[in-house]
C-alpha cells in the first residue's frame, strides 16, 4: 500500500507528515509565505524525504473553512487549490479536505499521557459528547462524539462567534468598553490572540492605567514576570473562556469532558491552571451542579491537527470512502 500524507495548514505555517501503519512520522513545518501553493510546499516536503511523485497514494489536509466541491480557497493565507489539479500535479490517488477544527477534535482521540494537563478532575462519560475549544488566531469550538468501536464523529461549528457571556458587573463593564470601539462583541473578540490585546486595552481604560504593552506576546511575557495588570488580564481571559466553555457544555450535554486546545493557553499554562477558569466554568446558577465530575484538560500536544487528519483518513479507509465522517 502506498504511503499517505497528512497536513495541517494554518495562516502562518503548514505542517506535513507521513501516515503509515496507523501512525504519524516525519513531521516537517513550512512557512506558507515561502510557497505559492500547497502543491509547491508539499513538493518541497517530499524532496526533503527523497520521495518521488507517485510515492504518495492519499493526502488528507486539515484546512480552515468549509470544504465542498473541487475548488478551495484558504481563509487564513494566500493559498488556493483545485482537488483535480492537486491530484494531477502531485500524482496522488485521492485528496481529502477536513475542517481544521474537526481534525483538531479527532486528534483528541490519540492524546498521550504527557500531552495534556488536568484542569478539573472528573470522569468522562464516553456515551456523551465532548467539547473541544481553542483560542488561537480565532476561537474554534467543536463537538466530539464517540460512536463506539474506535470510531469518532467530529461536529464543527461556529461557536466562537456567539456573544461574549458576562457573569458580573466588572465583566459587563469590560464588554461595554470593547463594544464602544468595535460594536458587537463575540466570544472570539476576546478569546483569541488579538483578543488578549483588546482585553488588556479595555481593562487599562476602565482602571485608568496607561497601556504600555503592544502585543499579546508582551502581555504574556509581562504576566509570567508577575506584572499585576498583565496578570489580571490573563486571569480575566481565563474566566471568559470558562464561561464560554461552560455554555457549550450545557448546549451539547458535554459530559464527555472538555479539551482546551489552540496556541494561546499553552503559553501560560501554569497561570491558566491557577486562574478563575474552573470557577466561571461551573458558574451557571441553578445548573452549576451539572458540572460536578466533568473533567477538563488543557492540551499541550504540538501536532493534534496533523494526528486528527490521520484519524480522519484512517476512518475513511475503514468505511471504504474517500470522505471523512
Amino acid at each position: 500500500m502506498k504511503l499517505a500524507l497528512v497536513g495541517d495548514i494554518g495562516g502562518t505555517n503548514a505542517r506535513f507528515a507521513l501516515w503509515e501503519d496507523d501512525r504519524m512520522h516525519s513531521v516537517r513545518v513550512f512557512a506558507t509565505a515561502d510557497y505559492t501553493s500547497p502543491e509547491q510546499a508539499i513538493q518541497a516536503y517530499l524532496d526533503g524525504l527523497a520521495l518521488a511523485r507517485g510515492a504518495i497514494g492519499s493526502v488528507c489536509l486539515s484546512v480552515a473553512g468549509p470544504v465542498s466541491g473541487d475548488e478551495f480557497r484558504f481563509t487564513n493565507n494566500h493559498w488556493r487549490l483545485s482537488r483535480k489539479a492537486f491530484c494531477k500535479t502531485l500524482q496522488v490517488d485521492e485528496l481529502m479536505l477536513v475542517n481544521d477544527f474537526s481534525a483538531m477534535a479527532l486528534g483528541m482521540t490519540r492524546l498521550q499521557p504527557d500531552e495534556y494537563r488536568t484542569v478539573c478532575e472528573g470522569t468522562p462519560d464516553a456515551t456523551r459528547p465532548a467539547v473541544v475549544i481553542g483560542p488561537g488566531t480565532g476561537l474554534g469550538v467543536g463537538t466530539l462524539l464517540n460512536l463506539g468501536h474506535q470510531h469518532w464523529l467530529a461536529l464543527p461549528g461556529e461557536g466562537g462567534h456567539v456573544d461574549l457571556p458576562v457573569g458580573d458587573a466588572r465583566e459587563s463593564a469590560i464588554r461595554h468598553e470593547i463594544e464602544k470601539k468595535i460594536g458587537h462583541v463575540s466570544a472570539e473578540t476576546v478569546l483569541s490572540g488579538g483578543g488578549l490585546l483588546r482585553l488588556y486595552q479595555a481593562i487599562c481604560a476602565l482602571d485608568g492605567v496607561i497601556p504600555t504593552l503592544q502585543s499579546p506576546a508582551d502581555i504574556t511575557e509581562a504576566a509570567l514576570a508577575g506584572e499585576p495588570v498583565a496578570l489580571a488580564v490573563i486571569d480575566q481571559f481565563c474566566r471568559f473562556l470558562g464561561r464560554v466553555a461552560g455554555n457549550n457544555v450545557l448546549t451539547v450535554g458535554g459530559r464527555g469532558g472538555v479539551y482546551i486546545v489552540g496556541g494561546v493557553i499553552p503559553r501560560f499554562v501554569e497561570l491558566f491552571l491557577a486562574s478563575g477558569f474552573a470557577a466561571s466554568f461551573a458558574d451557571k446558577g441553578c445548573m452549576s451542579g451539572y458540572f460536578d465530575g466533568i473533567p477538563v484538560w488543557v492540551v499541550t500536544a504540538e501536532f493534534s491537527g496533523l494526528v486528527g487528519a490521520g484519524v480522519a483518513l484512517q476512518q475513511a479507509w475503514a468505511q471504504g470512502s474517500q470522505h471523512p465522517a
